[in-house]
């Protein structure tokens, strides 16, 4: 195998026709890889992609081959998936009001162009859940996602493109939401990635609905207007910020109890959203 790209959580591996995509246990927060491994972190992030990915067959095709057809030292966090084109846009989705969000709102009663009514409250629902796409920025230090309008997705990949892209995402996300609700989790906002593959079929690829690429909260813990615990590495970034760090590299070495506090995030966000006891 032919290492292709390294990103912040997942390497990416040319196998022939295919790609191995390896989720490690590393963690980033502001663009930055933490020195310090969430245990655990890689295989509960592949294992729940696959079962999510189950549950969405009938919404999205997707681009997994294999769990099983991977390299030994591999196995539990990696998958064989088929190449994608892919989509130049982030693809998010948002049925609450948070994070980048509600700054968004807080400033301009926007996300992303999408107006939006006033009162709205940190945490609060969305009147629907809306598109609200951003840049793909390149991996670089102090470089970030910027948001988009939906026009200027529709300048970048075509009119039926940009509109297919939003009708997948609120797909998704619309039944990612309703299974998650009834397991105790909202899905406050998710983001996706979607590529065409060899036909020219837009498939869903890389991970999805996961404590990485979503906002995760405990249903009977929500209270609107504040910010919530989340089932996510939120809690690794609010430490981060209290820790002192000006969030360039490098970053400090995470606490054992953060450590395990994270971990045990995830662990929870599996089992409540799969039923099924991590090992």
């Amino acid at each position: 195998m032919e290492l292709l790209h390294s990103g912040k959580v997942r390497d990416v591996y040319a196998d022939g026709e295919d790609l191995i995509l390896v989720a490690s246990d590393r963690v980033s927060v502001y663009d930055v890889i933490l020195p310090t491994p969430i245990p655990d972190k890689g295989k509960i992030l592949t294992q729940l992609s696959l079962w999510w990915f189950e549950q969405l067959a009938d919404v999205v095709p997707n681009h997994v081959i294999s769990a099983a057809a991977v390299p030994t030292e591999f196995l539990g966090r990696a998958i064989r998936v088929k190449r994608l084109s892919m989509v130049p846009v982030e693809c998010i989705a948002r049925g609450y009001l948070a994070g980048s969000g509600f700054s968004q709102y807080e400033a301009s009663a926007s996300v992303s162009g999408v107006g939006l009514p006033p009162g709205l409250v940190e945490s609060g629902p969305l009147p629907r859940p809306i598109f609200t796409p951003t840049t793909k920025a390149p991996a670089l230090p102090g470089v970030h996602d910027e948001p988009m309008t939906f026009a200027e997705v529709e300048e970048q990949v075509g009119g039926d493109v940009a509109e297919q892209l939003r009708r997948i995402t609120l797909e998704v996300y619309a039944r990612g939401a309703e299974i998650a609700r009834e397991r105790g989790i909202l899905i406050a906002d998710t983001k996706i990635e979607l590529g065409w593959d060899a036909s020219g079929t837009l498939t869903l690829g890389d991970e999805v609905l996961t404590p990485d690429s979503s906002r995760f909260w405990r249903a009977a813990d929500y209270q609107p207007g504040r910010p919530q615990l989340g089932l996510d590495k939120q809690f690794v970034r609010d430490w981060s910020v209290t820790s002192g760090w000006d969030k360039k590299p490098p970053a400090p070495e995470v606490p054992d109890q953060v450590v395990a506090a994270t971990q045990a995030r995830y662990v929870e966000a599996y089992e409540s959203l799969t039923g099924q006891k991590w090992h």
